[in-house]
């Protein structure tokens, strides 16, 4: 998974992040994951791009937004 950061989150941060997004390979991957998160996110916020393309908004711990591109 490539992982953007258009925050600055500082490198540690960004490197434990990316490591903890490996492992995702589905969406069903990225909701299980998010219900973990502290605090759990158990409805992520999806954005309907079009017919086959959307966005998963999640909270992330220190104020971030995650934004997962789906197909």
């Amino acid at each position: 998974m490539e992982v953007h950061d258009f925050s600055h989150m500082p490198s540690l941060e960004l490197e434990l992040l990316g490591h903890a997004l490996d492992p995702l390979h589905t969406l069903g991957d990225l909701l299980e994951w998010a219900h973990h998160l502290s605090p759990p996110v158990p409805s992520p916020i999806v954005v309907t791009q079009d017919e086959y393309t959307h966005d998963v908004l999640v909270p992330y711990p220190g104020g971030y937004w995650l934004d997962f591109d789906t197909t």
